[in-house]
């Protein structure tokens, strides 16, 4: 299934039914009064959010989505029936903005949450309902209110308990596969992961969901390499692995491009707990490893853990931090 996260729609409410002009007919029975009946109401348009979808590439093939107009009022006091409501199905973590896409609609973060997006339009009333005591035989009728209409973008941000960030060809898919059961692609040239992958990790009696994304490389908030759009799938998280190849020539300034670029995108990313760790120990040696972690921890003046995502060295205690924060950030929002 091909991964999409963002994608535009038009989305159209039913119209009401127009109310009937009848008069009552019956053998043996003159002047029957009014029995035109009202119309009906439109369908709504309604978003469900379920747990069986992960991407948005459905919205790319059908982009019009449009509610059933009421049916028309009959005679014999017979309203017309409802139009059919339009549920439009969203993956968990979906955003609906408006086309300025900064305004946030709504926001789907559960199972089963619905919302009546676009209510149909009511239906007209037909003559049976202006008769009077001073109007017996009224031919007046009202049409049915008009739907609405609108153009929303849908954003999809993953739901994760953490993510993985770095520079392209940092190891970050490579530490995916060897802490879960997830197959991303993985090679040995930059930007090898195009979209994001999303891992559960079990480790001790815990478990938590890992969302490893496309690297980011200097001037992605300008655009530059795939952009920092993907960013926004780790916005959710409660903590960032920030993994970082220690054979490249500056670990220090490979830190440093990827803060500014979180610093850059803002949303809270760079306020966030962050777990810095050198990877691709394996390549280096344990002594080279650790000299660099040095100057790494000197520089930022966090802990630096070393690990190598191919032969699993430094991986659980790395893992055991992260499940530790999780369960901290958990115990914190449940206080609250």
């Amino acid at each position: 299934m091909k991964f999409l996260d963002q994608a535009k729609i038009y989305l159209s409410s039913g119209h009401g039914g127009p109310g009937c002009v009848s008069f009552h007919r019956e053998k043996f029975i003159d002047s029957g009064g009014p029995d035109g009946g009202n119309g009906g109401k439109g369908g709504d348009v309604i978003f469900e959010c379920v747990a069986t979808l992960n991407t948005l590439i459905d919205f790319r093939y059908q982009q019009h989505y449009k509610a059933q107009g009421g049916s028309n009022g009959m005679g014999q006091n017979r309203s017309g029936a409802g139009g059919k409501d339009c549920v439009i199905k969203v993956p968990v973590g979906t955003q609906v903005l408006a086309e300025d896409q900064e305004t946030v609609l709504a926001d789907f973060t559960a199972p089963g949450q619905t919302m009546v997006f676009l209510k149909g339009g009511d239906g007209g009333f037909g003559n049976a309902h202006y008769k009077s005591s001073t109007n017996q035989a009224p031919r007046k009728f009202t049409p049915g209110w008009p739907g609405q209409e609108m153009a929303v973008w849908l954003r999809l941000k993953l739901i994760a308990d953490a993510g993985v960030i770095g520079l392209p060809n940092a190891g970050k898919s490579t530490f995916l596969a060897a802490c879960s059961n997830a197959k991303p692609k993985i090679a040995d040239y930059p930007f090898t992961t195009l979209h994001p992958n999303l891992g559960v990790v079990k480790i001790g009696d815990k478990d938590f969901v890992l969302a490893d994304i496309p690297g980011l490389i200097e001037g992605a908030h300008e655009g530059h390499g795939l952009g920092d759009r993907f960013l926004g799938h780790v916005e959710r998280t409660s903590v960032l692995l920030h993994l970082i190849d220690c054979t490249a020539d500056d670990p220090v300034r490979a830190y440093e491009t990827v803060r500014n670029e979180l610093k850059e995108y803002g949303h809270g990313l760079d306020e966030k707990e962050e777990i810095i760790a050198l990877n691709k120990a394996d390549a280096l040696g344990p002594e080279l490893a650790a000299e660099q972690a040095k100057i790494l921890e000197k520089a930022v003046g966090k802990p630096v853990y070393i690990l190598s995502a191919v032969s699993g060295e430094g991986v659980e205690k790395v893992l055991f931090r992260l499940a530790e924060v999780i369960a901290q950030s958990k115990r914190t929002e449940a206080d609250l």
